[in-house]
Protein backbone atom coordinates (compact mmCIF):
# COMPACT_ATOMS: atom_id res chain seq x y z
CA UNK A 1 0.00 0.00 0.00
CA UNK A 2 1.62 3.61 -0.29
CA UNK A 3 1.27 5.55 2.31
CA UNK A 4 4.38 7.01 2.90
CA UNK A 5 5.59 9.68 1.54
CA UNK A 6 9.69 10.37 1.81
CA UNK A 7 11.77 13.40 2.13
CA UNK A 8 15.41 13.76 1.51
CA UNK A 9 16.87 15.70 4.33
CA UNK A 10 20.61 16.01 4.21
CA UNK A 11 23.59 18.88 5.45
CA UNK A 12 22.13 22.26 4.55
CA UNK A 13 18.81 21.04 2.97
CA UNK A 14 16.22 24.09 2.76
CA UNK A 15 14.02 22.74 5.53
CA UNK A 16 11.35 25.63 4.50
CA UNK A 17 11.04 24.72 0.95
CA UNK A 18 8.84 21.47 2.09
CA UNK A 19 7.37 22.88 5.13
CA UNK A 20 4.02 23.55 3.88
CA UNK A 21 3.64 20.55 2.09
CA UNK A 22 4.49 18.60 5.01
CA UNK A 23 2.13 20.46 7.08
CA UNK A 24 -0.88 19.79 4.72
CA UNK A 25 -0.01 15.87 3.52
CA UNK A 26 0.01 15.39 7.42
CA UNK A 27 -3.23 17.41 8.18
CA UNK A 28 -5.67 14.82 7.12
CA UNK A 29 -3.90 12.25 9.08
CA UNK A 30 -4.11 9.35 6.19
CA UNK A 31 -0.40 9.67 5.22
CA UNK A 32 2.95 8.46 7.31
CA UNK A 33 5.80 11.14 6.17
CA UNK A 34 9.33 9.79 6.86
CA UNK A 35 12.39 11.65 6.48
CA UNK A 36 15.60 10.01 4.23
CA UNK A 37 19.02 10.22 4.65
CA UNK A 38 22.22 9.12 2.74
CA UNK A 39 22.60 7.71 5.51
CA UNK A 40 20.72 7.34 9.18
CA UNK A 41 23.49 10.36 10.58
CA UNK A 42 21.74 13.38 11.75
CA UNK A 43 21.93 16.21 9.15
CA UNK A 44 21.53 20.18 9.66
CA UNK A 45 19.03 22.18 7.71
CA UNK A 46 19.94 25.36 6.49
CA UNK A 47 17.30 27.44 9.05
CA UNK A 48 19.95 25.34 11.50
CA UNK A 49 17.51 22.39 12.89
CA UNK A 50 18.92 19.14 13.59
CA UNK A 51 17.36 16.66 11.72
CA UNK A 52 17.70 12.57 12.47
CA UNK A 53 16.57 10.37 9.50
CA UNK A 54 13.58 8.16 9.94
CA UNK A 55 16.04 5.75 7.33
CA UNK A 56 18.93 5.66 5.19
CA UNK A 57 18.04 5.50 1.24
CA UNK A 58 18.86 1.99 0.86
CA UNK A 59 15.82 1.18 3.78
CA UNK A 60 13.08 3.15 1.89
CA UNK A 61 10.75 0.57 0.79
CA UNK A 62 9.01 1.42 -2.94
CA UNK A 63 6.38 -0.40 -2.88
CA UNK A 64 5.27 1.84 0.12
CA UNK A 65 6.35 5.09 -1.48
CA UNK A 66 3.50 7.58 -2.35
CA UNK A 67 5.51 10.94 -3.25
CA UNK A 68 9.65 11.67 -2.95
CA UNK A 69 10.34 15.38 -2.04
CA UNK A 70 13.64 16.29 -2.66
CA UNK A 71 14.17 19.54 -1.22
CA UNK A 72 16.71 22.87 -2.35
CA UNK A 73 20.51 23.14 -1.11
CA UNK A 74 23.74 22.22 -2.20
CA UNK A 75 25.18 18.66 -2.46
CA UNK A 76 28.96 19.33 -2.78
CA UNK A 77 29.71 15.20 -2.71
CA UNK A 78 29.58 13.45 -6.13
CA UNK A 79 28.83 10.39 -4.48
CA UNK A 80 25.60 12.00 -3.10
CA UNK A 81 24.72 13.82 -6.08
CA UNK A 82 24.42 10.35 -8.17
CA UNK A 83 22.65 8.72 -5.20
CA UNK A 84 20.42 11.96 -5.42
CA UNK A 85 19.47 11.66 -8.43
CA UNK A 86 19.31 7.54 -8.96
CA UNK A 87 16.96 7.32 -6.03
CA UNK A 88 14.24 9.83 -8.08
CA UNK A 89 15.06 7.42 -10.53
CA UNK A 90 14.02 4.00 -8.45
CA UNK A 91 10.96 5.87 -7.03
CA UNK A 92 9.78 7.01 -10.13
CA UNK A 93 10.22 3.96 -12.07
CA UNK A 94 8.60 1.57 -8.87
CA UNK A 95 5.57 4.04 -9.86
CA UNK A 96 5.42 6.72 -7.48
CA UNK A 97 5.69 10.58 -8.22
CA UNK A 98 8.59 12.90 -7.54
CA UNK A 99 8.23 16.45 -6.27
CA UNK A 100 11.74 18.86 -6.33
CA UNK A 101 12.59 22.27 -6.19
CA UNK A 102 15.14 24.71 -6.59
CA UNK A 103 17.91 22.61 -6.39
CA UNK A 104 16.43 19.92 -6.42
CA UNK A 105 15.33 19.79 -9.91
CA UNK A 106 18.95 19.36 -10.68
CA UNK A 107 18.38 16.09 -9.42
CA UNK A 108 15.42 14.96 -11.13
CA UNK A 109 16.71 16.35 -14.67
CA UNK A 110 20.49 14.29 -13.84
CA UNK A 111 17.90 10.87 -13.32
CA UNK A 112 16.90 12.16 -16.70
CA UNK A 113 13.28 12.26 -16.11
CA UNK A 114 12.52 16.46 -17.53
CA UNK A 115 13.50 14.81 -20.98
CA UNK A 116 10.03 13.91 -21.66
CA UNK A 117 7.72 16.51 -19.59
CA UNK A 118 6.80 19.62 -18.85
CA UNK A 119 8.55 21.13 -15.82
CA UNK A 120 10.21 24.61 -14.40
CA UNK A 121 12.90 25.76 -12.22
CA UNK A 122 14.70 28.15 -10.75
CA UNK A 123 15.65 29.84 -14.62
CA UNK A 124 16.20 29.03 -18.15
CA UNK A 125 19.70 27.60 -18.75
CA UNK A 126 20.01 26.19 -15.18
CA UNK A 127 18.93 22.88 -15.96
CA UNK A 128 21.41 22.44 -18.70
CA UNK A 129 24.46 23.72 -17.30
CA UNK A 130 24.35 21.81 -13.89
CA UNK A 131 22.76 18.48 -15.49
CA UNK A 132 25.04 17.61 -18.58
CA UNK A 133 23.13 14.69 -19.54
CA UNK A 134 19.84 16.71 -19.48
CA UNK A 135 17.41 16.73 -22.98
CA UNK A 136 14.49 18.76 -22.03
CA UNK A 137 15.10 22.05 -22.85
CA UNK A 138 12.26 22.25 -24.97
CA UNK A 139 10.36 21.03 -22.20
CA UNK A 140 10.99 23.57 -19.86
CA UNK A 141 8.44 26.46 -19.10
CA UNK A 142 9.44 29.51 -17.19
CA UNK A 143 5.95 31.26 -16.80
CA UNK A 144 5.56 28.98 -13.70
CA UNK A 145 6.85 28.62 -10.44
CA UNK A 146 5.71 24.69 -10.32
CA UNK A 147 4.09 22.56 -12.35
CA UNK A 148 3.21 18.83 -12.85
CA UNK A 149 3.69 16.55 -15.37
CA UNK A 150 4.58 13.05 -16.29
CA UNK A 151 4.77 12.03 -12.43
CA UNK A 152 6.97 14.96 -11.87
CA UNK A 153 6.25 17.67 -10.21
CA UNK A 154 8.85 20.69 -10.20
CA UNK A 155 9.05 24.66 -8.77
CA UNK A 156 11.39 27.51 -8.53
CA UNK A 157 13.06 28.29 -5.54
CA UNK A 158 10.51 31.22 -5.46
CA UNK A 159 7.57 29.26 -5.58
CA UNK A 160 6.97 27.02 -2.59
CA UNK A 161 3.23 27.95 -2.23
CA UNK A 162 2.84 26.97 -5.79
CA UNK A 163 4.77 23.53 -5.32
CA UNK A 164 2.65 22.75 -2.19
CA UNK A 165 -0.23 23.21 -4.23
CA UNK A 166 1.04 20.53 -6.97
CA UNK A 167 1.60 18.13 -4.04
CA UNK A 168 -1.67 18.34 -2.52
CA UNK A 169 -3.00 17.93 -6.02
CA UNK A 170 -1.12 15.05 -6.86
CA UNK A 171 -2.18 13.74 -3.67
CA UNK A 172 -5.58 14.20 -4.02
CA UNK A 173 -5.99 16.12 -0.69
CA UNK A 174 -9.14 17.93 0.10
CA UNK A 175 -11.66 18.30 -3.19
CA UNK A 176 -10.99 20.65 -5.95
CA UNK A 177 -13.04 24.00 -5.12
CA UNK A 178 -11.05 23.69 -1.09
CA UNK A 179 -7.67 23.08 -2.85
CA UNK A 180 -8.75 26.33 -4.49
CA UNK A 181 -9.65 28.33 -1.61
CA UNK A 182 -5.96 26.83 0.07
CA UNK A 183 -4.17 28.60 -2.55
CA UNK A 184 -5.83 32.00 -2.64
CA UNK A 185 -5.68 31.87 1.43
CA UNK A 186 -1.52 31.40 1.05
CA UNK A 187 -0.81 32.95 -1.77
CA UNK A 188 -2.88 36.19 -1.67
CA UNK A 189 -4.65 35.90 1.81
CA UNK A 190 -7.89 35.87 0.36
CA UNK A 191 -10.12 33.92 3.21
CA UNK A 192 -12.05 30.96 2.35
CA UNK A 193 -15.94 31.80 2.92
CA UNK A 194 -15.81 29.59 5.84
CA UNK A 195 -13.83 31.70 7.64
CA UNK A 196 -14.73 35.50 5.77
CA UNK A 197 -17.54 35.84 8.50
CA UNK A 198 -14.65 35.18 11.29
CA UNK A 199 -12.19 37.29 9.29
CA UNK A 200 -14.67 40.32 9.67
CA UNK A 201 -15.41 39.82 13.27
CA UNK A 202 -11.54 40.01 13.42
CA UNK A 203 -11.04 43.55 12.13
CA UNK A 204 -14.05 45.01 13.74
CA UNK A 205 -12.87 43.90 17.22
CA UNK A 206 -9.98 45.42 16.42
Amino acid sequence: MRDTVHVLVFEGFADWQVALALAEIRRPGEWDVRSVGFTREPVMSMSGLQVLPDIGMDELDLQAAALLLLPGGHLWQCAQIEQAAALARRVHDAGAPVAAIDQGVLHVARAGLLDRCRHTGNWPGQIGREAVNYQGQDQYDANVLAVSDGGVITASHLGTIEFAREIIHTLDLYSASDREHWYRLFKHAVPPPWLAGESVEVVRAA
